[in-house]
């Protein structure tokens, strides 16, 4: 099981930054990474319960869904020139009950069931912003997440996690 506390790993010379993930961990690993900037987030929730799947769009190009597509879907398209500065939420039971993402011009986006553990992830250098996300899922739903930040180049719109 995962601490609350959040641990990050800087790289210096390559301005990114990891939020280590919070949530039991079991299952099996996922990761949203994909080339160019995130442009929407979809996140399904089970009834007044935990979450169920995770969905990044990149440049208007949705991502593999990660876990299920169960319960209510709801989704949020991001603005032109803005980014996810913060991610947060709860777990408990071995799942993650809530999110929330807010962004560069102060919008959020609220899902799930604020139950259990807190967590907060934000970017450890400036002009950073949320470039995938991590963790670990069993088929059921989400059971860890972690954030991957760094600095957005549009000439240089690679990953590396």
């Amino acid at each position: 099981k995962f601490s609350n506390s959040v641990i990050y790993k800087r790289c210096e010379s390559c301005l990114h930054s990891l939020a280590l993930a919070a949530g039991d961990g079991s299952g099996t690993e996922y990761s949203t990474a994909h080339t160019g900037r995130i442009t929407g987030i979809r996140i399904w929730e089970y009834s007044s319960a935990y979450i169920g799947g995770i969905q990044l769009s990149y440049d208007g190009n949705w991502t593999t869904l990660v876990c299920a597509n169960y319960g209510t879907q709801m989704e949020m398209t991001l603005l032109d020139n803005e980014s996810i500065v913060q991610v947060s939420g709860k777990y408990d039971y071995g799942y993650i009950y809530e999110l929330m993402f807010v962004t560069s011009q102060g919008r959020s986006f609220k899902v799930g069931q604020p139950s259990g553990i807190s967590f907060n992830f934000y970017p450890t250098h400036d002009g950073s912003e949320l470039r995938f996300l991590s963790g670990r899922q069993n088929g059921w739903g989400i059971t860890s997440i972690g954030a991957h930040w760094a600095v957005y180049h549009s000439s240089d719109n690679s990953v590396t996690p």
